[in-house]
């Protein structure tokens, strides 16, 4: 046990070395906070739609499949694509090949498309 708590500070250690070296400042300070704070064990839980905490991993994955199911259900989008949409904005019909065609001669050359 000592000598698997000597290879991991050593392993964290040259990871900060290393980091310092190679002027990786994010993860330099992470691994700092990280080095300093020690092991702090994470607690997989949420809270279940009644309120109450659950900390059975099954249960959260049927939480989250539900919750996520509900996000991606599709119901009703027959009734969206039937009415029509009303904007505050005349409509403007679509440009000819011609117009295309003009507008494309009047771009100027070796330019980045944008706003002018």
């Amino acid at each position: 046990m000592q000598e698997q708590k000597k290879e991991y500070l050593a392993s964290k250690i040259y990871e900060l070395e290393t980091n310092s070296k190679i002027k990786n400042t994010r993860d330099l300070f992470v691994d700092i906070c990280d080095f300093k704070n020690g092991f702090q064990p994470r607690a997989n839980m949420e809270n279940d739609k009644k309120g109450d905490l659950v900390a059975d991993s099954h249960s959260i994955l049927v939480s989250w499949r539900n919750h996520l199911s509900q996000l991606s259900n599709v119901h009703g989008i027959n009734d969206v694509m039937q009415r029509e949409i009303h904007t505050a904005e005349p409509l403007v019909p679509e440009p000819s090949a011609f117009e295309f065609e003009m507008d494309i001669e009047k771009l100027k050359g070796y330019k980045s498309p944008g706003i002018e």
